[in-house]
């Protein structure tokens, strides 16, 4: 029988510190150039970059996490039948960590035994391992390391089922996944539904992310021939064995990090597989609607092994096998209005001929690995289950096992005191009482008619970005109930969002009429660096920090804007002035040791590549960089040289960065 039991999930976990008050604007446009050489066909390029622009608000940023860390309790939901025992963490985002084959005792994905933020999602704070749910947005999800709500259901057949939901606050959306397994099945599925409650089409982003170890002779399988893949200048498409001198469905044959998506044709059934050398392990299917799949590799250059660890633990590394609802990652798709999406999802054990998934003929190796699955799991059966479980879907649960924010909730009551129709289904249970102070200023202003005041030293609070609670707001101010500084800094704040800069101007300068807070002062420092105007910019993030609050976000946007500019002794000189706890943050630190060698104080980078980062993007090579710049002008004051390129080369050869410090991850950063 199908058992489902809460317990405590003990693993060392680093803070992830508290979040960053200070708004981050979106890109100036929604749809990004993706660069595509022409080996993609043009029924590939249709959504290439479609709303995919950078966008984080209503959310603030995570990225004050450390690299120290604790023992920590999580509060883990345990599934449990015969042949699986899956393990759910409603507080960071209800990803699965664990999934056990009981009969082989074999673990199906990679189970990261540490809880460790990195700089890798949309609001910063990310962590590998296990499967997460991305919704929304290109990137990592904005809930990634944040809790979700939990309930219990019934089952297809009466047996308890765990149903994982939130509300999305930048599109102003609910989904959900129901985590389903039967009696007596050998797979774990998941149903997810999103919705679309809105009068408009919006466009929808899902990927799920599945981490299994990396093992030499592992290998990778999916029903198409060809797939798609970042290259140096752009996508291109090629058949899959032939991505790399070597068969590129192993994913250790990677010298760099890799993203493949896999061209499965619109009638062939949709999975992924990656199979050891006795021909078993983890199979994903779904139904047709997703109809994505991915594999990336982190490389087996230095750099890709350093990501490794440092997300994890040395000795451990791990692939992702993704599937999504668009062909490649880059583009969203559109969503009607109005409109429910569902599909279903399975996760099992595959056992297939070794000899014949590893064989050098691609299409053999993967039609073998599809015969299996269709023996165990017929199409026929997923779809017709699929069907099964909409009752299941939309079944009012019988606990709730976890909660997470009260951002649902709030919306219902605005739903209900402006006479709106509630489309967000009553299974989705958003209790009044998951009301918390991130919330209670806004249901003031929905109750009351006005945002209460804060004073200027304080945090603003928690943003919003939906037109309904714009004009709340504003007819708050025009009352007189609502005319004070953080009423005119939120409004601003609504209108840059919604990209009129000229209103977003005039909101903060009525913010700052109405009393002088550095906030209003940096956003439109913000609006000034976006226009052009260096001098302004700088004029304005010095009268932010002057006029307060003198916390380590906005300090790290001054060095960070002194620096851009060049204004190197005069950043140095700030930092000097910086109380020790705020000077001590790392990014102030790297971008002192940058200011420092462009002044020729070389001796004040003594020690300073002995310690250990924390908030290294993925991507960023700064410091290799600022180590190589170090060397070349040791090097050029020693011996009396130009800084040119041969030196450049010369300090690449003999001056090779320590390995923690090197997180190159492309053939480009390796130059």
């Amino acid at each position: 029988m199908t058992e489902l039991r809460i317990e405590l999930y003990k693993i060392p976990a680093a803070d992830l510190g508290p979040e960053n008050p200070l708004p981050v604007f979106r890109a100036e446009t929604d749809d990004v150039e993706v660069s595509a050489h022409e080996s993609v066909p043009e029924e590939d390029r249709q959504y290439l970059g479609c709303g995919i622009g950078y966008r984080v608000l209503p959310y603030r940023m995570l990225d004050s996490f450390n690299r120290k860390r604790h023992m920590r309790a999580f509060r883990a939901v345990l599934m449990e039948n015969e042949f699986l025992r899956v393990t759910v963490l409603p507080e960071i985002d209800g990803r699965i960590a664990s999934i056990i084959h009981k009969p082989t005792n074999r673990e199906l994905l990679d189970r990261n035994p540490v809880f460790q933020p990195a700089n890798l999602a949309l609001r910063g704070a990310w962590v590998s391992g296990g499967v997460e749910w991305n919704a929304c947005q290109y990137g990592h999800y904005y809930l990634t390391c944040s809790p979700v709500f939990a309930a219990r259901v019934d089952g297809l057949y009466g047996e308890p089922a765990l149903r994982i939901y939130e509300w999305d606050r930048v599109k102003c959306f609910p989904w959900q996944v129901d985590l389903v397994l039967p009696p007596g099945s050998p797979f774990l599925f998941a149903r997810v539904r999103i919705i679309n409650p809105h009068e408009y089409e919006m466009p929808m982003y899902w990927w799920t992310n599945i981490a299994v170890p990396e093992i030499i002779g592992h290998r990778t399988l999916a029903p198409a021939e060809t797939a798609i893949y970042n290259h140096q200048n752009g996508l291109h498409v090629s058949r899959v064995p032939e991505i790399t001198e070597c068969d590129a469905s192993y994913a250790t044959n990677h010298p760099y990090a890799r993203e493949m998506f896999f061209r499965i044709p619109g009638d062939q059934r949709k999975w992924i597989a990656v199979l050891d050398e006795n021909g078993e392990g983890i199979v994903h299917a779904s139904t047709s609607k997703l109809r994505g799949r991915k594999m990336f590799v982190w490389g087996m250059n230095r750099g890709g092994r350093r990501w490794q660890e440092y997300l994890s633990e040395p000795g451990r590394a791990y692939i992702e096998i993704q599937a999504g609802l668009a062909r490649t990652q880059l583009e969203s798709v559109p969503m009607p209005a109005k409109m429910h999406w569902t599909w279903t999802e399975a996760f099992g054990l595959l056992q297939a001929d070794p000899a014949k998934v590893h064989s050098s003929d691609w299409s053999e190796a993967w039609r073998s690995a599809e015969s299996a699955l269709n023996d165990v799991l017929p199409q026929e059966h997923l779809d017709n289950l699929h069907e099964d479980l909409d009752k299941v879907t939309k079944r009012i649960p019988t606990e709730i096992i976890a909660v997470g924010s009260g951002w649902g909730a709030l919306e219902r009551l605005r739903i209900a005191v402006q006479g709106q129709e509630d489309r967000i289904p009553h299974e989705l249970v958003f209790d009044k009482s998951t009301i918390s102070v991130d919330q209670l200023p806004w249901l003031n202003l929905l109750e009351n008619g006005y945002l209460p005041e804060r004073d200027t030293s304080q945090d603003p609070g928690q943003y919003m970005i939906q037109p309904e609670w714009r004009e709340l707001l504003e007819r708050s101010i025009l009352s007189g109930k609502g005319d004070h500084w953080l009423s005119w800094l939120h409004l601003g704040v609504m209108h840059m969002e919604a990209r009129d800069a000229d209103r977003a101007r005039a909101a903060w300068e009525e913010s700052l009429s109405r009393n002088r807070n550095g906030w209003a002062l940096r956003n439109l420092a913000i609006l000034e660096n976006r226009a052009g105007n260096t001098e302004a910019w700088l004029n304005l993030l010095s009268e932010a920090w002057e006029v307060g609050p003198m916390i380590p976000h906005l300090a790290v946007e001054c060095c960070n804007a002194l620096a851009s500019s060049e204004r190197y002794e005069e950043m140095l000189h700030f930092v000097e002035s910086l109380p020790k706890e705020i000077r001590n943050n790392e990014r102030i630190r790297i971008l002192e040791a940058k200011a420092s060698i462009e002044v020729g104080n070389l001796d004040a980078l003594d020690g300073f590549f002995d310690q250990e980062f924390a908030t290294i993007r993925e991507g960023e090579v700064t410091l290799t960089d600022l180590w190589f710049l170090l060397h070349e002008r040791k090097l050029a004051a020693k011996e009396g040289l130009s800084v040119n390129e041969e030196l450049r080369a010369r300090v690449h050869r003999e001056f090779p960065p320590p390995r923690h410090i090197d997180f190159r991850i492309s053939d480009l950063s390796d130059d």
